[in-house]
């Protein structure tokens, strides 16, 4: 499902480190916690929709990398991002 553009912009907006920033590792993370957040609804009401799963479970490992990425290369970013999104941390 992907997000629309008002809440894209908002999620931009809320995490970058600079104007003009889309691609940082803390936007990207971001738009794919929304996205997983938004998946997880969906799942909720429709707990047999297999394809959106596989998509959910893709999406995950796409943040988990990026947050390893993020963490090897600034620790300190990561633990903000992590607090601020709300995410569980491994490290």
């Amino acid at each position: 499902m992907p997000l629309l553009r008002e809440q894209k912009d908002a999620v931009i907006g809320g995490n970058r480190t600079h104007d003009g920033d889309t691609g940082s590792p803390e936007v990207q993370v971001a738009l794919l916690t929304a996205s997983i957040n938004a998946l997880t609804e969906h799942l909720k009401a429709h707990p047999h929709d297999f394809h959106t799963q596989r998509g959910l479970r893709l999406k995950l490992g796409r943040r988990s990398r990026l947050l390893k990425y993020l963490a090897s290369k600034d620790i300190n970013r990561y633990r903000a991002l992590v607090g601020k999104l709300g995410i569980r941390s491994r490290l």
